[in-house]
């Protein structure tokens, strides 16, 4: 039986422990800072549970070893140092980080490793990339890959028409930071909360903008491969115009701190969530201007007895998928790997992976 390290007891920690644990081929250590946060996750069901300070690679090596994989759900910033004690140790390495910096640096740190390194696991970039490229390859060229994304509140009562349901930290990250892209076949930086649009998906109208790390490691693979390529968030239609006015008219996004503040403090988390997801692609096939798309709508699911968000369920089912493929031997078990590597069709076939239908 393979042994897992999964670090981070918040939202997404916590249901990953149960897919892993529930499947029957793993043996799950979660390990957090925060005593009281192990406590509730040990109502979830038998699992070792570890008080450990991530921040402290001396401890927290003590804790990896023997383990065949790290699971990083902690905050993007602290991945750096975790992947650095899973090299130490041997183990592979996980996690669902967006950032784009982050993701340079563990792929320097997995350079001759002995164990795999899998970095931006999740939904996005995690699936969408993966989907993504699938949509590519059936073209002999691509002219447009669009990629949007959303975890939305399926009832939404305020001006901003959301609810928190993922890391704030990691929102906040999305919003602020500058957005890759490829136009004309070469990768260009774009600004947050740009690139305005709107669209429907089955009667219900959404709008998108750039946000940052959703697209991954996609430009880096198909500049010069595609004309052009972008990902935006999907928000119901009025979020990106308030949202400016907090940011460039208010100055938070000088403030972060404080923009985290507000938004823990006045916009209320939910579990009555959906996940809008569509990509879609516009290239030649057999001498023909074509189009394809995918679309999905995921909602919460009970897993272990336990009733789990849409954004928990495909965060850890991308998570756990990727986990699952290297240590059963799908995937290589050694060295970098991007998730484009990944072929949708395993990906939607594994256990875990059957969450996005």
């Amino acid at each position: 039986m393979k042994k897992i390290l999964i670090l981070g007891a918040g939202k997404i920690g916590r249901i990953a422990s149960v897919m892993l644990r529930d499947s029957g081929d793993y043996e799950v250590t979660l390990a957090d800072a925060n005593g009281h946060m192990l406590e509730l996750c040990a109502k979830d069901g038998p699992a070792t549970s570890v008080k450990v300070d991530v921040t402290d690679e001396t401890a927290l090596a003590e804790v990896a070893t023997g383990h065949d994989a790290i699971l990083s759900t902690c905050p993007f910033y602290l991945n750096v140092g975790i992947a650095r004690v899973a090299r130490v140790v041997g183990a592979s390495y996980f996690d669902v980080t967006e950032d784009v910096e982050t993701t340079r640096a563990i792929r320097e740190i997995a350079k001759d490793a002995t164990g795999a390194f899998v970095p931006q696991c999740g939904l996005a970039p995690g699936f969408i990339s993966i989907a993504a490229h699938d949509l590519f390859k059936r073209f002999e060229t691509v002219r447009n890959l669009r990629l949007r994304v959303g975890a939305l509140p399926q009832n939404p009562t305020n001006r901003l028409k959301y609810n928190l349901t993922w890391s704030t930290d990691g929102l906040i990250n999305e919003y602020l930071n500058p957005c890759e892209a490829i136009h004309n076949g070469r990768r260009v930086e774009v600004l947050p909360l740009e690139g305005y649009e709107r669209f429907t998906i089955d009667g219900t109208e959404y709008e998108a903008f750039n946000t940052s790390g959703g697209v991954g490691a996609l430009c880096d693979m198909l500049e010069g491969r595609v004309e052009n390529l972008d990902y935006k968030t999907v928000r119901y239609p009025g979020h990106q115009e308030i949202l400016k006015i907090l940011i460039e008219d208010l100055g938070l996004g000088k403030r972060p701190e404080l923009m985290k503040d507000i938004f823990e403090k006045s916009l209320p988390v939910t579990s009555q969530d959906v996940i809008v997801i569509f990509a879609d692609a516009v290239g030649i096939r057999d001498g023909q201007l074509r189009e394809e798309s995918l679309i999905r709508k995921v909602h919460g699911a009970t897993i272990g007895g336990i009733d789990w968000s849409a954004i928990q369920v495909t965060t850890s089912a991308g998570l756990c998928t990727l986990v699952d493929m290297v240590l059963t031997g799908t995937l290589p078990g050694k060295g970098y790997l991007q998730q484009e590597q990944v072929r949708l069709d395993d990906f939607l076939v594994n256990r875990f992976g059957r969450y996005f239908g």
